[in-house]
């Protein structure tokens, strides 16, 4: 559930008017919900509560300062995978001993700021990389804490770009030979190896590829520890799906709580989680005013203000996301927000943005009611892999960025200007 909807015909974010919010701040504008985002994220402390994990928010999902010092308020930790993640982390707030560093191309620079930082674990995806940071830890005179993370080769059913889990992905060690790469490195000099760490893959909507993967873990766990390996904790990673398409489209992590938390319970190592998407997921919309209209052909196209640099997920990745008028009309005010969901008197539509691409769309064949230019839309569940993917490409500013908090609102990013985009190129 979230905290976007539609009272007395027109959108409101918590308790303010989305027309408002377009009208002070402008548009495109990401809009956030900070009663969503802390819903969400103590959703997931609650429902794991039983084995006390830590949660290590993954903030390439949605990095602004601001939402991470909310998270960091709560006691959240986080999941960075770059030098400028980890950055922005510690600018955040963020306590290091619950900072996770993942990725599959750690350079020795961002190793030693890693390591001079004290960072809880790297989570190591190759044998050379295992080698690389024993051998960084060695020349800082310090010893660094690593948990491999291993390919269970599972198929989490979703997007081929996201799935980690399989054989075939860049990331991790294969479960076959994770035995003997444990006992390869266990004598290491300046990196202990005290975790296993997975990730199969984001938006994951089924509860069984979750609990395939735990169960082989724990499988893994247990014979590594027969070999003498003392293993300190899990990393499950994350990846849970998020209501884009209907409001029961996804699990809740309730749900998957109830599943995986009978297979943790009870074991001598800690757990921790990773999520991101389903914190942020559904913490903010994407407001965009209505340009022009066209007809190309049978096609009729609604060109709004905001692009694929804007929200890039429906040309990468053919990602849904709701769209819908903020004022509707009386008629079509909608109850909830569904794919299958007929306006009355609507038409299909293309909403396309102003980038010099085909590629640029946001919905395409879309049932919509009826637009004019100057109306506002909002494009809905654009919290995760939003703002994050968004860049400057046709020389576009990259949009400001708001937090609601109840019938008030701030501005946590501002909007870029001209200039900014070409102040990193001035006085060389």
């Amino acid at each position: 559930m979230d905290f976007f909807s539609y009272k007395n015909g027109e959108l409101y974010c918590e308790d303010v008017p989305a027309e408002k919010l377009a009208a002070e701040f402008g548009t495109p504008l990401y809009v956030y919900s900070k009663a969503t985002l802390l819903r969400h994220y103590r959703q997931i402390a609650q429902a794991f509560a039983p084995v006390n994990p830590t949660i290590c928010y993954s903030i390439k999902s949605c990095g602004n300062l601001h939402v991470c010092k909310l998270l960091a308020g709560e006691g959240c930790g986080f999941d960075v995978t770059s030098g400028g993640e980890l950055f922005r982390a510690l600018q955040a707030g963020g306590d290091p001993k619950k900072i996770i560093y993942a990725g599959v191309g750690k350079t020795d620079g961002e190793i030693r700021d890693a390591i001079n930082t004290g960072i809880a674990a790297f989570n190591l995806e190759s044998e050379e990389e295992i080698e690389n940071v024993d051998r960084v830890a060695g020349q800082l005179g310090k010893t660094a804490i690593g948990a491999i993370r291993i390919n269970p080769d599972v198929d989490p059913k979703t997007h081929i770009k996201t799935a980690t889990g399989k054989k075939e992905t860049k990331f991790g060690v294969d479960i076959e030979r994770a035995e003997r790469v444990f006992e390869q490195y266990r004598t290491l000099k300046h990196l202990r190896i005290g975790g296993v760490h997975i990730h199969i893959g984001s938006p994951v909507y089924e509860i069984q590829p979750y609990i395939d993967a735990v169960k082989k873990i724990v499988d893994l766990i247990d014979r590594l520890t027969a070999r003498g390996h003392k293993i300190e904790w899990f990393d499950m990673g994350g990846g849970f799906g998020v209501n884009y398409e209907r409001p029961d489209q996804a699990f809740a992590v309730t749900e998957h709580a109830k599943a995986l938390l009978p297979l943790l319970m009870g074991k001598p190592y800690r757990i921790a989680l990773e999520p991101g998407r389903y914190i942020a997921g559904n913490s903010a919309i994407l407001l965009t005013r209505v340009l022009y209209r066209k007809q190309g052909g049978e096609k009729k196209f609604v060109i709004v203000d905001a692009g694929m640099n804007d929200l890039i997920r429906p040309t990468l990745y053919d990602s849904y996301h709701f769209v819908w008028p903020a004022k509707p009309d009386a008629a079509n005010v909608p109850a909830e927000r569904r794919k299958d969901l007929a306006p009355v008197n609507g038409e299909i539509v293309d909403v396309v943005g102003p980038i010099c691409e085909s590629g640029d769309f946001l919905a395409k064949a879309r049932p919509l009611p009826q637009t004019t230019r100057g109306d506002l839309l909002g494009v809905f569940t654009a919290g995760a892999y939003g703002f994050s993917m968004s860049s400057n490409y046709n020389n576009r500013p990259r949009a400001a960025e708001v937090l609601v908090d109840g019938a008030t609102a701030r501005l946590i990013r501002r909007r870029e200007t001209y200039e900014d985009l070409v102040a990193a190129e001035r006085g060389l």
